[in-house]
């Protein structure tokens, strides 16, 4: 199993993302000291939620951050923590960003996620077929063991 592997109680899981979200109008702001309390302000939220970052990137205009993450958590609830307490702290601290989001709208609506993993498609596909009785001519997607 994989490195990232989470057990509790009842439940082993391994499930990471690669995440991706922008500020917006693509302003590049994200320079200097700003870059570097965006960085830990993220850290500091995913410590909290209890999320393990395995590789992280804070562009001049947008982030990227590799996730493994519980499953009782949803990215979209995460993506809005991240985005939200990243905002607020950022614009409290640094108040010349204020002059270009006057909205008090650090991030761009939305963000991209994937899922990541080790094993692809096809192999779960090809373990699952593997299931199927030799008599079994029913071409059907969902097998009867």
């Amino acid at each position: 199993m994989s490195d990232y592997q989470r057990s509790n109680g009842h439940t082993v899981s391994s499930l990471t993302a690669h995440i991706v979200w922008s500020t917006k109008y693509r302003y590049s702001v994200l320079n200097g000291d700003i870059k570097t309390r965006c960085r830990t302000i993220l850290i500091q939220v995913c410590e909290a939620e209890d999320v393990v970052i395995l590789k992280g990137v804070v562009s001049k205009d947008h982030v990227h951050m590799h996730l493994s993450y519980r499953p009782s958590q949803s990215i979209s609830t995460l993506v809005k923590k991240l985005k939200g307490r990243s905002s607020r702290k950022l614009q409290q601290e640094f108040p010349e960003l204020s002059k270009k989001y006057w909205g008090q709208h650090f991030w761009a609506i939305g963000f991209g996620s994937w899922s990541t993993g080790n094993i692809t498609d096809d192999m779960v596909n090809e373990y699952l077929e593997h299931h199927r009785k030799p008599t079994d001519n029913d071409d059907s997607n969902f097998i009867i063991e």
